[in-house]
This record gives C-alpha cells, structure tokens and sequence, in this order.
C-alpha cells in the first residue's frame, strides 16, 4: 500500500474509532472498556492504541471536536439575519448532534491547553449570540448564555433504552417547550442566581 494510501486507511480508522467511542460512552456510560469501542468500530487493538494510548486522550479528542463544532454552529447562527432564530438554530444544531453529551466526564480528565483556548471562543461566541437575541427584545432578560449551555447539556444526554422514532419526537416536542420558555418576557421569574462561569469551569477543573 502506499503512503497515500496508509494516510486515508489510518484517516477511516480514526474516524470510526471517534464515532464508536461517542456511541459506546454515551450509551455505555464512561466506565465502557476500549475493547468495546475497537469491537464496534471494526478495528483492532492494535489500530487503537496507536492512535489513542489512553482512554482519557480519547476522551480529550471527542471534547475537543465536540467544542470545535459547536464553535462552528454559532457562527452559523450569529450569521442568521433574525436574533430568534439564529439563537433557537443554535439550541436544535447542538442538541441534534448531543454537543453536550460528554459534559458528565468533568472533572475526571485533564483539560488541555487547546480545549480551554476552544471553549472560551465558543463562550464569547455564545454570549455575544445571546446578548444579540436579548437586545430585539426576543430572549428573556434573566437568561444567560451559560443558562443556554447547560440546557443544551441536559438536551443532550441520551434517554434510557435504545433510540427510536418516539424517542426522538418527544425531545423535540420537549425541546419546543423549553425554547418557548426562553422567550421574552418570561412568565415566571427565574429562581436564585445565574450559574457563573466560575462554577462551571471548575466542573473541568482549574483554568490556565
């Protein structure tokens, strides 16, 4: 085989290997064992290790591609001419790609340098889209951009059995609803403070 060929072979197996992980930790919970994910994505061991060593570099990849789409999305959104839309395309893109279905892994791997430069573009990349929707008077005034987030977090965890048709009606007809409570001006008032940003990256563990 050729070089080439050796490059675009080890390409299709380190995207399998990505999608694999993403299903089995998602499903299986975090504690799956690697072989899982080599026996579902169609590769061996061998194929594994020699591009991930750990499961926690594994983990640091689906993080960090999770972040880097999401960065993607909102600019998508902040490009979107109405402040509404563009805010509720944002909320549906993630939760329809589960952005926030590796949140439950904080705390338990390290966070590298990329991921904490990533996540803080799409922190002021998601704040100035909230801010642009609160601003035409289309988003609640209580809402942050970190409330926004953590919606999409618990939109994203999988439900319990395997996914179906029914499943996936139900978290959008949900969906509706929530987005609809985030519209101004908001009937009832939110209870207690805005989750700070403080809280939520110490969930990862110690900024740089």
């Amino acid at each position: 085989m050729s070089r080439r060929g050796r490059q675009a072979e080890a390409a299709r197996n380190d995207l399998l290997l990505l999608e694999a992980a993403r299903e089995v930790f998602t499903t299986q919970g975090f504690d799956a064992p690697v072989s899982a994910i080599a026996r579902r994505a169609g590769v061996g061991m061998g194929s594994l290790y020699r591009r991930y060593r750990t499961k926690e570099e594994l983990l640091q990849r689906l993080c960090l591609l999770a972040m880097e789409r999401v960065v993607e999305v909102l600019e998508e959104a902040l490009a979107a001419p109405d402040p509404w839309e563009g805010l509720a395309g944002y909320v549906r893109s993630c939760v329809g790609f589960r952005s926030g279905a590796l949140g439950p892994v904080a705390g338990t791997i390290a966070v590298t340098d990329e991921m904490w430069r990533t996540s803080r573009t799409a922190t002021g990349l998601a704040e100035r889209l909230v801010a642009r929707a609160r601003d035409a008077g289309a988003l609640r005034d209580d809402v942050t951009a970190l409330d926004v987030s953590l919606l999409i977090e618990q939109f994203s965890r999988p439900a319990p059995g395997p996914d179906s048709d029914e499943q996936r009606h139900v978290r959008q007809r949900l969906l509706a609803i929530a987005l609809d409570g985030l519209r101004a001006p908001g009937a009832t008032p939110l209870p207690g403070p805005a989750p700070s940003a403080t809280w939520y990256e110490g969930r990862w563990g110690t900024p740089p």
